[in-house]
């Protein structure tokens, strides 16, 4: 079935979302107006509901023009996010308030993707707070040698002992969920490429109920990764029963961003409904300024 009738049968978020939106009275309110005054009437009428992309990178040869000008054509509503953190583009408030300027009105969200485990000591917790939302994962932890390692660098990936990995891994993620004040967790369970083939192994019930746990009981959503085609459903299955909401991302490193095709198979396995889709929460709401930082 091809992905667009996939989007026809099944029921997202429209309604919702507009509804939400006016409730709070959010500024994005306009943004999503704008959005949908230039995107065809037949278009809204044909999908009848909204799909939220939230992790959308305006990498490789997509500009926010492609990105947008895709957003319409598709039905699909983009989180336009930055890479904020350590080595990356933005490493301080007046990074973040220079990307924020040049997205003011843009019909998208604007989000935060923190990255590594120092960003809450590099940006003040009023800047974070000027982004719809903030995100991270745990694809940057500190290794058992006491080194920073990124986990999709295969030259920065020592891996002794698999078991003792999956320890430290699962450990770092819930610290991640208890201490750091996101909304979403990214890139959901993922494992270094020299492991991927032992995902089934290495995931067992009872690592998998833990990092369902440490992000029910902070309030944060998960992410159903487009691009990794993680997490599995039965995982989505867990986390929906633990009362966790979901994103949708794509992740994408270049213009190539696809039809959300992991995403709504997900959508449709699991029976998700749009009120177990996540929304940016208002300001004074957010989890930066609700939890802030917290004390490892």
């Amino acid at each position: 079935m091809r992905a667009n009738s996939v989007v026809m049968s099944l029921l997202v978020l429209v309604s919702l979302f507009v509804a939400a939106a006016h409730a709070e009275k959010q500024s994005w309110v306009s943004r999503f107006d704008g959005w949908k005054a230039k995107m065809g009437s037949a278009e809204l009428q044909r999908t009848g509901f909204l799909l939220i992309d939230s992790h959308i990178h305006l990498k490789g040869d997509l500009t926010l023009k492609k990105a947008l000008d895709y957003s319409r054509k598709t039905g699909v509503f983009y989180g336009i996010v930055a890479n904020c953190g350590l080595n990356f583009p933005i490493t301080d408030d007046q990074g973040i308030n220079e990307y924020l300027k040049k997205m003011e009105g843009q019909p998208c969200f604007v989000g935060m993707q923190a990255e590594g485990r120092e960003w809450p000591t590099l940006f003040s917790k009023e800047a974070i707070a000027k982004f719809d939302y903030v995100f991270t994962d745990a694809m940057t932890i500190v290794d058992h040698r006491g080194r920073r390692a990124r986990l999709w660098m295969p030259e920065e990936v020592d891996i002794p002992d698999k078991q003792a990995f999956m320890v430290l891994l699962v450990r770092t993620i819930e610290q991640i969920l208890d201490n750091e004040p996101i909304d979403i967790y990214v890139n959901p369970t993922y494992l270094p490429d020299v492991l991927i083939k032992e995902y089934d192994t290495l995931w067992t019930p009872e690592r998998l109920k833990r990092v369902i746990d440490a992000t029910a009981r902070n309030g944060v959503a998960i992410e159903i990764s487009n691009r990794l085609k993680l997490p599995k459903a039965d995982f989505i299955r867990q986390a929906k029963k633990a009362g966790i909401k979901f994103t949708v991302g794509t992740n994408n490193i270049d213009s190539k961003l696809g039809r959300e095709e992991y995403a709504l198979q997900i959508i449709r396995e699991c029976e998700l409904k749009p009120s177990d889709m996540f929304l940016p929460k208002p300001d004074g709401k957010k989890p930066i300024q609700v939890r802030g930082f917290k004390t490892k």
